[in-house]
C-alpha cells in the first residue's frame, strides 16, 4: 500500500456562526472526534485540516441588541419567553457535557459580520483556528462584545495578532468580500443551518453530531483513500 494516502490532509470545511450555541458544541465534538480517530488509527491516520467559513444566522441583528438572549430568541423564533428560556437551559446543559460553560446572563447578543471578518483576517495570518475559539469563548462564556471593531481588535491582540492592523482591517471591511463568498458557497451547497461540516468536498454532516460520528467518517475516508492507492 502506498504511503501517499497520508500525505494529503483530509479537509474539513465548517460553516458556522459565532452566535450559534450548537456551533461551539459542534466544534468541541469535532475536535474530540478527530482525537479519537487519530488515537484509533495510530500511524495510519491521515492529517486533518480544518477551515471555518462564515454563516450569519441573523444578519439583521443590530450591533447593540437591546435585551437579553431570551428576548432575542423569543422574538427571532416567534415563541414565548418561557419556551425560549427552556431552550437556553437545555443547550447550556449540553454544552456543559463537552466542557463549555455558557453564561447567558452575561452574553451580549450582536451582529456577527465583523467577527467573521476578523476570522478571515486571522486566517490570512495563520491564526484562524485560534481566532474562532477565542471569539466563541468570549461570546458564550465571558460576556464579551464581539460586534464592535475595537472590542474585536482587543480579542485579536489576545491571540497574537497586531491590534492596530486588525482594527484597520475591520474598519475598512477588508474581508467582507470573503465573508460574502463563504455565504454564497453555503447557498450553493444548500446549507440552511449550522454547524455544517463538509469532509473532503464529498460528505456533508449537519448539526453538532456525536464525536463518534466524526471519527467514524474520518476512518471511512482513510479506508477509501487506501483502497484507491492500493
Amino acid at each position: 500500500m502506498s504511503d501517499s494516502v497520508n500525505t494529503t490532509p483530509i479537509k474539513i470545511d465548517v460553516w458556522s456562526d459565532i452566535a450559534c450555541p450548537w456551533c461551539y458544541i459542534g466544534k468541541r465534538k469535532l475536535e474530540n472526534g478527530n482525537a479519537s480517530y487519530r488515537e484509533a488509527a495510530g500511524s495510519g491516520a491521515s492529517d486533518i485540516e480544518v477551515e471555518y467559513h462564515s454563516f450569519e444566522l441573523s444578519p439583521d441583528t443590530p450591533v447593540d441588541f437591546e435585551g437579553n438572549e431570551t428576548d432575542f430568541l423569543a422574538k427571532h423564533k416567534g415563541i414565548a419567553p418561557e419556551q425560549a428560556a427552556q431552550m437556553l437551559e437545555r443547550v447550556t446543559g449540553i454544552a456543559t457535557d463537552v466542557g463549555l460553560h455558557y453564561d447567558y446572563d452575561a452574553l451580549q447578543h450582536t451582529n456577527t459580520v465583523k467577527a467573521h471578518q476578523l476570522i478571515h483576517y486571522a486566517k490570512a495570518h495563520g491564526l484562524q483556528l485560534e481566532a474562532k475559539e477565542r471569539l466563541l469563548k468570549a461570546y458564550f462564556e465571558e460576556g464579551r462584545h464581539v460586534g464592535r471593531d475595537e472590542d474585536l481588535a482587543d480579542l485579536a491582540a489576545e491571540i497574537g495578532l497586531d491590534q492596530e492592523d486588525a482594527l484597520r482591517s475591520l474598519r475598512e471591511n477588508e474581508y467582507l468580500a470573503g465573508v460574502k463568498a463563504d455565504q454564497a458557497q453555503a447557498v450553493a451547497y444548500g446549507i440552511q443551518g449550522v454547524p455544517f461540516f463538509v469532509f473532503d468536498e464529498r460528505y456533508g454532516v449537519s448539526g453538532a453530531q456525536d464525536a463518534a460520528t466524526f471519527s467514524q467518517l474520518l476512518a471511512q475516508l482513510t479506508e477509501e483513500r487506501q483502497a484507491v492507492a492500493s
